[in-house]
């Protein structure tokens, strides 16, 4: 059992995390950032939680690149193949749900 705080977690750098589970080949991770991350597709599903802050997520949907804010509480799920990057708006704390090894 364990209680994690996610509003004091913090990282050394950007996008630092804490593992929290992994069940099955799905990890459950809490990540703190300032900075954006890379464009990327994950190998698998992903499922991108805001704990803390806000997240503006840049996507392609159909070859043409979107964006939508995030906000505490808001969920982004991102199917196999969705292309996306995170742009904190500021600090952000982000619980991401994804397979072993992904990207």
């Amino acid at each position: 059992m364990k209680i994690i705080r996610s509003r004091s977690f913090t990282a050394e750098r950007a996008w630092g995390a804490l593992n929290i589970a992994n069940m099955n080949g799905i990890t459950t991770r809490l990540h703190w950032t300032d900075q954006p991350y890379n464009w990327h597709v994950n190998d698998g599903e992903e499922v991108f939680v805001v704990l803390d802050g806000q997240v503006q997520m840049h996507f392609r949907e159909e070859g043409e690149v979107k964006q939508a804010l995030l906000n505490v509480g808001d969920i982004f799920y991102a199917s196999v193949g969705t292309e996306h990057v995170a742009h904190p708006q500021g600090v952000a704390r982000i619980l991401v749900i994804e397979s072993v090894g992904s990207v």
